[in-house]
């Protein structure tokens, strides 16, 4: 297939309601370690308390995890090993005000996994643009560490990020020394309000990846996570420089609640993003309900 044969095709995405073989029952499971990543955002490693990884999860699935006196809430598995998984947290409600309180050693809940992954098989052999703001880039990091360890299988590798300030920056070793110093991967970061710590490019994300050129030649998948705004202008932006929708991935996983498909909250349209999600072509999104 040529170059423009695969981009018009666009990327395929299973839809299938992955929910892990005990959806509906917690493990009890204790923190290994927590890195504060920026003032409000946190990242917890677990275990079970026998040691052991809770489950296996593909790139861009979720897990509900819950302190025992306060409720749970789903959240992607940002990071993984063989031992460990790894959720970043951003303090914004009542869970995870909770959760932010909780120290090395604690015990909390997890379930899962939930919905979909990224197409990383489908993706191999060709350039990769990972696009994030803020607090998208966790669901992002899933999917960019997959392709980095697994680096020969894909082409180049970009990431775009920006977040308010250099203080809400998150996972700040990989932006700058980690993911730069692997072959052929380019990191671009930028902030929107400029402070004494910060030499880098001041710029609102989507003029900023404008700035870059970095089209659709190649066969470059972009993948994109970020707030409505965000998701908007960055759209707008790759649109203009050519890409194809399909070709355009995303994730609406703040949409997903029980998992399971059960209490109707994800529902968009004639779509239940716990059954069919959270990850989805541009062109399946823009064929959704407005409010996605």
């Amino acid at each position: 297939m040529s170059n423009t044969e695969a981009q018009a095709a666009g990327i395929p995405v299973e839809h299938g309601g992955a929910t892990g073989e005990r959806p509906l029952i917690p493990q009890v499971c204790k923190l290994i370690k927590i890195t504060q990543e920026t003032p409000d955002v946190k990242s917890f490693r677990l275990q079970t308390l026998d040691g052991k990884k809770p489950f296996d999860a593909e790139p861009g699935q979720l897990g509900m995890y819950g302190v025992l006196d306060s409720g749970e809430c789903m959240f992607c598995v940002s990071a993984q090993s063989d031992e460990w998984i790894e959720f970043t947290v951003k303090r914004v409600g009542l869970v995870t005000e909770r959760m932010h309180t909780l120290s090395e050693g604690d015990q909390v809940s997890v379930r899962g996994p939930y919905g979909n992954w990224w197409p990383y098989e489908a993706c191999k052999g060709r350039d990769m643009l990972f696009i994030a703001g803020g607090i998208g880039l966790p669901p992002v990091r899933a999917f960019l560490r997959y392709c980095l360890e697994h680096r020969d299988d894909y082409g180049r590798i970009d990431l775009v990020y920006s977040a308010a300030n250099y203080k809400d920056l998150v996972f700040k070793d990989q932006l700058f020394e980690e993911w730069p110093a692997i072959r052929d991967t380019h990191v671009h970061v930028s902030v929107y309000h400029g402070s004494p710590e910060w030499q880098g490019e001041i710029a609102y994300t989507a003029p900023f990846l404008e700035s870059l050129e970095l089209g659709p030649e190649n066969n470059r998948v972009a993948v994109l996570c970020g707030g409505p705004s965000l998701y908007r202008t960055c759209s707008k932006t790759l649109a203009e420089q050519g890409y194809d929708p399909g070709n355009i991935l995303t994730t609406l996983e703040m949409r997903m609640k029980c998992g399971v498909g059960k209490c109707g909250r994800c529902n968009i349209g004639g779509r239940f993003i716990c059954l069919d999600g959270p990850v989805f072509t541009q062109a399946e999104v823009n064929a959704m309900h407005r409010d996605a």
